[in-house]
């Protein structure tokens, strides 16, 4: 039992809805920490109002409320649950915290006799109030950029004059760097000071001296209530000071500190967090290294609490942070506490590395046109990627291989710039492809110095670079038949990709596949055990890279391979890859339940995925996890090795469905729904013609290749006209036109960013009611899991729509005939898993949109509301364990249940909010309600028209 005996009952408050800045690493913590208090039998209690996270999920706690993450809810919870003893608000991000804050400061805590554990409210109050903090550290010893705070428009006006530009402003109390910028000059000065100003809840801002070009690193530490410290991962930032940890890319463990600067960073580290208060939990820290010989530290931060790094840290290192943050809080020390991966060692310890991780985000700024490209101070990334090789130069390819941005690679795919003035320009203002344009620096032959010079890049990570580049001149001069062997692996060793090799080779991907087959250059699977390898590790957590062969004393030529290979009967689930616009956590939420559906059917469970904020990638969700990019080569050699039985795509979004066509080609079998089906779903055409032998209606429509052919077409379908591409995400490149001039543009624009699409135009429905409806089909029966009617009207993309479960106003007529066009399409589609379809209702006729034989965004939501495991039981289906007439269908849901999109537009200040069909929401809440009297439903149903953009 717990060393604190008096708590039986904890409530955890999650992170809501994901935003940019707080996105689903919060989950993933929360997650874990519910996890290990349920081990030590306590009674947990989740208030969350995140629908889409398997956090919410009802086998993770006790008691999980989908309520607003209000003191109100706060407060009814309390009065239900009378025997709760304490509160642990860490998982839950800056938005935990600050609702925790709120009820300690209205007496909540206090009223109910609940204790607050994991932190001290005191030593967020130290950190979040920039004064305070700067005092203390002032007091310890600790340097600090010149700063000083104002909450006036006058006060702010005084420092900058005292201090001099360029300065640094942020705002108190805020997310994700939220209001912060970094200023040149007086009038960006006045902008961002009066914004600060008006975004921070108590009207304060922070100016500092910007610190531009300094080196940036973070630790993540651990203390228990003995004072035991641990660190337990310390990641250097690639990019220099001025651009947000949550935008660089980050690498672990840092690379270019001396050794005893790195001690004296972990002494201060330790020194800051004892300083500000006596918790025992999880603790980031930030610091700036002055990027010449005398390499001064000064802090910028720190945050009593798990952090967006906490999730990176985890996954780098295999010490799972918030697990033994979450058994801290309860009164375990350190040492009382076991290594989670070797199951031998202590949790006293830190880990140790003998790979390189790196970090890279993922942003959506096609999303938002018109917003402000340039990275800064305050976040903008909607997701992140995450690599593990044998060293920086692999870790850095397989990290680009991930992105799922079209590129294969750092360079050698015939995608960079080739313009100096466009490459000077992205290298600094530090744009989102940087580290690609870095490559395509050298290759233009800009000195490495001139790249320093402008972008403040440590010349270690040039140098790696420029090294890459030497390589692919050095390979370019070889053919497929002439490359050798030591070259050949040599390339392999520094991540480049088969289809890297083969553009510098001029010949196919599947010839450089086949030489290295003949030469016996293949991947070889490694443990994360975080003790290189000094004890020998329980847990399969593996990444993949390239050996050179070792001759044994007796003679035997090998390399090893620690990924060993059962004779138990596999199944494979790919993931969804970074999270993004269009393709957020809902995906893996579908994949945690694949992957526990399939192990409950007897098989051995293995998941590919790479990222690192998610339940999906945690190393005891699966029997085994590769953390690899989910890209062609990397799985293709995953399943060489483990002879799955098949693997499963529709339930990791659009990422995993565009590699069905591949897995098809190469004779590997996919569970559920066909190939051809999924093609058939995709294929507007063939589509259509199914429709139309099933009587089912469909908006007129025809497919264009070139702009005259659309313009053409125009001339049948009449205005308005949707005009979308095919194979894409979230609506990516939807927009709907009114006239010929409009159309040609887009068409044009189009074909411009998406080169050889068929782009398909509707006759736009206008005014019409919006549905959709989920199910699940086993090839013969179709069980229709729910139906949700969007309250906005026809146009805007289902993603960023509000919608209500069951529908609210869609008579019986409109009803059935979406029954029976569901059951139709479903069975017609041969469908064996999940299938979503979209539907417009116009004069009582119900027209089809489209239809995706996948998981869907809405799944997540549907189960919740429903209390229903379905993808447990569609994964069932897929693997052909069951059939739909199996399960036991009950829903409960009283009254309604609305899904409202979340919007992070607050971090493009300058972009049109007005929503249509391009998804732009990065999440969602569930709200439930009694009846349609509900004044929260009434306002949201007067808004509905109000953002409709053609």
């Amino acid at each position: 039992m717990p060393k604190n005996k008096n708590i039986k009952s904890i409530l955890l408050i999650g992170s809501g809805p994901i935003v940019i800045g707080q996105a689903c690493e919060f989950d993933y913590s929360g997650s874990q920490a519910l996890r290990s208090l349920r081990e030590d039998g306590i009674e947990t209690i989740l208030i969350n109002s995140n629908p889409a996270t398997i956090m919410t999920d009802p086998k993770m706690a006790d008691h999980v409320y989908l309520l607003p993450l209000t003191t109100k809810s706060i407060v009814k919870i309390l009065k239900e649950h009378p025997q709760i003893d304490a509160v642990l608000p860490t998982m839950g991000g800056q938005t935990a915290l600050n609702l925790c804050i709120e009820a300690d400061e209205k007496g909540i805590w206090e009223d109910f006799d609940v204790d607050i554990i994991g932190v001290d409210i005191e030593a967020i109050n130290i950190t979040e109030d920039r004064e305070k903090f700067r005092e203390l550290m002032l007091q310890i010893g600790v340097g600090m950029a010149p700063q000083a705070t104002a909450t006036s428009f006058l006060k702010g006006k005084e420092i900058a004059q005292e201090f001099g530009f360029p300065l640094c402003i942020r705002a108190s109390f805020t997310l994700g760097g939220a209001g912060a910028s970094i200023v040149y000059d007086e009038k960006e000065f006045d902008e961002a000071l009066t914004r600060g100003l008006e975004i921070s809840p108590i009207h304060e801002v922070m100016i500092d001296k910007a610190m531009m070009g300094w080196k940036e690193y973070e630790l993540e530490l651990l203390r228990d209530k003995n004072d035991n410290v641990v660190i337990i991962c310390t990641i250097e930032n690639m990019d220099p000071m001025g651009i947000h940890t949550g935008d660089s890319i980050t690498v672990a463990p840092a690379m270019t500190l001396s050794d005893k600067t790195f001690q004296k960073m972990r002494d201060m580290a330790i020194h800051m967090m004892r300083s500000i208060g006596d918790f025992a939990g999880g603790c980031n820290v930030q610091f700036a290294v002055s990027p010449d010989e005398e390499e001064e530290i000064i802090a910028i931060e720190i945050n009593p609490r798990v952090s967006r790094s906490s999730a990176l840290a985890s996954k780098a290192t295999g010490y799972p942070i918030a697990k033994i943050a979450a058994k801290l809080a309860l009164g375990y020390t350190l040492d009382e506490l076991d290594n989670q991966i070797t199951k031998s060692t202590s949790a006293l310890f830190e880990p140790t590395l003998d790979y390189v991780i790196v970090k890279i985000p993922r942003w959506n700024f096609d999303k938002f046109e018109g917003s402000d490209r340039t990275l800064g101070l305050q976040m903008k990334a909607v997701g992140e990627v995450m690599a593990i090789g044998r060293s920086f130069q692999e870790a850095l390819h397989k990290a680009t291989q991930s992105l799922e941005i079209k590129r294969n690679g750092l360079g050698a795919d015939g995608k960079g710039y080739k313009n100096y003035d466009q490459i000077i320009d992205k290298l600094t203002h530090a744009s989102w492809d940087r580290v690609f344009v870095i490559y395509d620096a050298i290759q233009m032959g800009i000195p490495l110095s001139r790249i320093h010079d402008i972008t403040k890049i440590d010349m270690w990570f040039l140098k790696q670079y420029e090294e890459l580049y030497h390589l692919e001149k050095e390979i370019s001069t070889y053919t497929i038949d002439s490359i050798e062997r030591e070259l050949l692996l040599e390339a392999k060793q520094k991540g480049y990709g088969d289809r890297q090799i083969a553009h510098m080779l001029k010949c196919l991907e599947s010839e450089v596949y086949n030489k290295r087959r003949e030469l016996n250059v293949n991947r070889v699977y490694k443990l994360v055990d975080t003790c290189a390898a000094e004890f020998k590790a329980q847990t399969p957590y593996y990444y993949s890279t390239f050996e050179s062969e070792v001759e044994t004393a007796d003679g035997v030529v090998s390399v090893a391979n620690e990924s060993v290979v059962t004779d138990k009967k596999k199944i494979i689930v790919l993931g969804s890859g970074p999270n993004r616009i269009g393709q957020g956590i809902e995906f893996d939420y579908c994949c945690v339940h694949g992957v526990l559906a399939a192990s409950e059917c007897g098989y051995e469970t293995i998941m590919i995925n790479c990222n690192p904020e998610t339940v999906s990638t945690d190393f005891d969700i699966a029997d085994k996890l590769y953390f690899e990019p989910v890209f062609w080569e990397h799985i293709y050699d995953i399943i060489q090795h483990e002879k799955p039985e098949g693997v499963i795509v529709q339930l990791g979004g659009q990422t995993a469905l565009k590699l069905a066509e591949k897995l098809e080609r190469y004779g590997v079998k996919i569970m559920g729904t066909s190939f051809q089906s999924l093609d058939l779903a995709e294929d507007r055409g063939n589509f259509s013609t199914l429709l139309k032998e099933n009587n089912i209606p469909y908006p007129e429509f025809d497919t264009a290749e070139t702009a005259d052919e659309a313009l053409a077409i125009a001339d049948r379908l009449d205005f308005p006209i949707l005009v979308r591409p095919s194979y894409v995400l979230g609506g990516q490149g939807m927009k709907i036109v009114i006239n010929k001039q409009e159309l040609e543009e887009h068409v044009v624009d189009l074909l411009r960013k998406i080169p050889n699409n068929k782009l398909l135009l509707d006759h736009y429905l206008d005014g019409a009611i919006e549905a959709e409806a989920d199910a699940i089909c086993d090839g013969e029966n179709v069980y229709i899991i729910g139906i949700m009617e969007h309250i906005e009207p026809c146009g805007i993309h289902s993603g960023d729509s509000n919608a209500t479960l069951p529908p609210f106003n869609l008579g019986e007529f409109v009803m059935q005939q979406i029954k029976d066009h569901t059951k139709k399409i479903a069975l017609a589609l041969n469908t064996v898993g999940l299938i979503n379809i979209q539907f417009a209702i116009k004069d009582d006729i119900v027209y089809i949109i489209e239809a995706n034989p996948r998981a869907s965004r809405t799944v997540p939501f549907i189960a919740k509301a429903y209390k229903e495991p379905y993808v447990n039981y569609a994964t069932k289906v897929m693997l052909g364990e069951n059939k739909v007439t199996d399960f036991n269908f009950n829903p409960q849901l009283d009254g309604y249940a609305i899904k409202q999109p979340v919007f992070s537009f607050n971090k493009f200040p300058n972009v049109n909010k007005k929503l249509g069909p391009e998804m732009k929401s990065t999440g969602e809440s569930i709200l439930f309600i009694d009846s349609l009297k509900d004044d929260e439903f009434y306002d949201l149903y007067s808004r509905r028209k109000m953002y409709l953009s053609k």
